[in-house]
């Protein structure tokens, strides 16, 4: 699986290019935000890569979850989300 961090400067377009081609591989990607700034430019990401790949016939599916993650000692509440066909 594949995973992305995604901060909240991340350009859309180059994230849902990443997006898209490790689903066209068939593998899943994981999308690692903090912030609400970073989930908006992951969310804008996840909808700029289904529209890169329904051309080819595939459907996205993503499933958002809280993770926890350790960063310089400190406990961060992250958001991360699940992308792969459907």
């Amino acid at each position: 699986m594949e995973t992305l961090k995604v901060s909240a400067n991340s350009v859309p377009k180059s994230v849902a290019g990443a997006i898209a081609a490790v689903v066209r591989n068939n593998e899943p990607v994981e999308i690692i935000t903090i912030g609400a700034a970073a989930v908006n430019q992951a969310v804008k990401s996840i909808a700029i890569a289904r529209g890169y790949v329904a051309p080819n016939g595939i459907d996205l599916i993503c499933v958002p979850a809280f993770s926890q993650l350790e960063i310089e000692g400190n406990s961060k509440t992250s958001i991360k989300f699940l992308i792969e066909k459907r």
